[in-house]
């Protein structure tokens, strides 16, 4: 039996999404299915509640992955250009 490690690269399977990507993604989401999608990702993003977001696309599950706290940081990052 072969017990050496066998890597994994998630990026060649086009699982590797950053938070812009996902964000993207997410809004995306919610323009297609007729929401305000920057009214619906502040709403997440302030109560955490993930109703806030369409699982259409599974933009609800993808935006889950990332903390909001990370999130509200990397977002003054970027409007701040820090």
């Amino acid at each position: 039996m072969d017990r050496s490690t066998i890597l994994f690269n998630a990026s060649e399977r086009g699982e590797l999404n950053t938070t812009e990507d996902i964000l993207k993604i997410v809004y995306d989401a919610l323009d297609e299915k007729g929401y305000n999608a920057i009214d619906q990702m502040v709403g997440y993003i302030l109560s955490g509640d993930p109703s806030y977001i369409t699982s259409h696309n599974n933009a609800r599950n993808m935006i889950r992955h990332i903390e909001r706290d990370d999130l509200v940081e990397e977002l003054l990052r970027a409007f701040l250009k820090k």
